[in-house]
């Protein structure tokens, strides 16, 4: 729980750190602005990340400590989740990648329109990352054989 109230978060007006607890702290600056960072140590290697609004940082604190627990970095995971595009991202670039080699515009028509209809609704929000062969068989894609061949192959 932290140690720090709204009303605290509010006063501090002198440059330094001010510790909420459980690695996280309060970082006021020379001009007054705030931000808060999350500080973890194992094995002797320390590392801080960033972070926003006080509502967030502490269940991104929480995140960050289970991940060092696993073992994992969280600065690469950081850097890891911001630069890996939703399946709905990366369909609209490969979209956009062969929309020169069409023949028409049918074509990109009918990738759309399997995309929205059959792919999107489920995986649309999901990371490509995170897309399994169990996600795509547990999914609305499996709506028929056919196709399921057809995004398959579109994918």
């Amino acid at each position: 729980m932290g140690k720090l109230s709204a009303t605290g978060v509010r006063a501090a007006t002198r440059p330094g750190l001010l510790g909420d607890g459980d690695g996280l702290f309060l970082v006021v600056g020379k001009t007054g602005s705030k931000s808060w960072i999350v500080r973890v140590q194992k094995h002797g290697r320390r590392r801080e990340c960033i972070e926003g609004a006080a509502q967030q940082s502490a269940e991104r604190a929480r995140q960050i400590r289970e991940w060092v627990e696993d073992g994992l970095d969280p600065v690469f995971e950081k850097r890891k989740a911001a630069g890996i595009p939703t399946f709905r991202e990366a369909s609209k670039k490969v979209v956009d990648l062969h929309r020169k080699t069409w023949r028409n515009e049918k074509h990109e028509a009918q990738w759309l329109r399997t995309l929205e209809m059959f792919a999107w609704p489920t995986l649309g929000d999901i990371r490509v990352s995170e897309i399994t062969p169990v996600i795509l068989t547990q999914s609305s894609v499996r709506a028929s054989f056919q196709l399921f061949r057809a995004i398959g192959s579109r994918l």
